[in-house]
């Protein structure tokens, strides 16, 4: 048994969630496969040639596998088996015998050792597994008049959060929404990812202003930076707004890759006014100001962080994510938001190949 990540907090396949897995079938009948091989070739053996030795491999190789009563049912059936008639009892030296017998007693208390750890291990991959999803919160599938759909994968394997996070929001404004790629990746910056989340959910429910919704983030990184000596704490930040009633959507921007308006089989970038990262500190600085795009019906909003921009084929050029989204569209992907998730996540994965940094994909539909 082992534990190692599968899915994201989304749903979507990928390195992500804790979970234990069987051993492979083929190595948990490893053991069984080379007992038999064994008989068969002392049955065919002359009866001078010992295989005797050979036996000892059967339980250490159970022990890797199988609990403490599998492997001491395989132990005893390997001592069983050196008894038999067939095998040739009598050419099998007493001494190889007690040796089988002392490695499987070992086996036995080797596996009772390893079925402790794994278990202790798996109480631990719970408890992270649920301290992380309550970071980083699975994605409906709407919220509110908002049509939705995420994708996250930490660069770190086996963690469910990173550098990199999102979240979407009712309150009395519309639907906020929030994409933002924090200083470092893994687990090291989980601690930034839940100070800007949970600010994020406190002021989009306070501050009437998109821009002002920025601002709190800012004061909220520069304190946690303040605190943290030398420490410089900074994120880039994507904040959306879909005003109740309205065909638009507000954008404010903070040193962030711009997000994509997907409009018949097109993309382009929606730009927005010039805003430096989040917890940068810079006096006199006013808070940034939103930019307004009109929507039609049908239209889609793409936000990212750069992993996925900065992500390289083998000749080393950067995943042009407009152009490549465009010409899946065109071979008959819907312009839907799980939909275009997927087929962004797939097609950046066959062109990079191993993504080396934290990458978050957030579709966002009005109806």
């Amino acid at each position: 048994m082992g534990v190692f990540g599968t899915r994201g907090p989304n749903g979507a396949g990928g390195s992500g969630e804790l979970r234990v897995a069987r051993s492979p079938l083929w190595l948990r009948a490893l053991p069984v496969v080379l007992l038999a091989v064994l008989i068969a070739a002392q049955a065919f053996t002359p009866g001078d040639v010992e295989l005797g030795a050979y036996y000892a491999a059967v339980p250490p190789l159970a022990a890797l596998t199988y609990g403490v009563a599998g492997t001491a049912v395989l132990s005893g059936t390997v001592l069983v088996v050196m008894q038999l008639p067939l095998i040739g009892a009598g050419s099998l030296a007493g001494s190889d015998t007690g040796a089988v017998a002392l490695i499987g007693a070992l086996s036995v208390v080797i596996s009772w050792v390893r079925s402790r750890h794994v278990g202790r291990l798996v109480r631990v991959s719970t408890v992270a597994e649920a301290a992380q999803l309550a970071v980083l919160a699975p994605l409906p599938a709407s919220v509110g008049p908002v049509h939705c759909a995420a994708l996250y994968r930490a660069a770190q394997r086996g963690t469910l959060v990173g550098g990199d996070l999102y979240d979407v929001r009712p309150c009395p404004y519309g639907v906020r929404a929030l994409v933002a790629d924090v200083q470092g990746h893994g687990l090291a910056a989980v601690g930034s990812v839940a100070a800007l989340l949970g600010a994020f959910r406190e002021a989009v429910l306070d501050l009437p202003d998109l821009g002002e919704v920025a601002g709190r983030l800012e004061r909220r990184l520069s304190l946690d930076s303040a605190g943290n000596g030398d420490i410089e704490l900074f994120a880039t930040a994507l904040l959306l707004e879909f005003p109740p009633g309205r065909d638009e959507v507000r954008v404010v921007c903070c040193g962030h890759p711009p997000a994509l308006l997907v409009r018949d089989g097109r993309a382009r970038e929606i730009c927005g006014e010039p805003a430096p990262p989040l917890g940068m500190g810079l006096p006199g600085l006013a808070a940034p100001v939103a930019v307004t795009e009109p929507l039609l019906p049908g239209d889609l909003v793409l936000a990212y962080t750069d992993g996925v921009t900065e992500a390289r084929d083998a000749s080393g050029a950067f995943y042009p994510l407009a152009d490549r989204l465009v010409a899946r569209l065109k071979d008959g992907t819907p312009a839907a938001p799980e939909a275009v998730v997927d087929a962004v996540w797939e097609d950046l994965a066959a062109y990079a190949g191993a993504v080396a940094d934290d990458v978050a994909l957030l579709a966002l539909t009005p109806r």
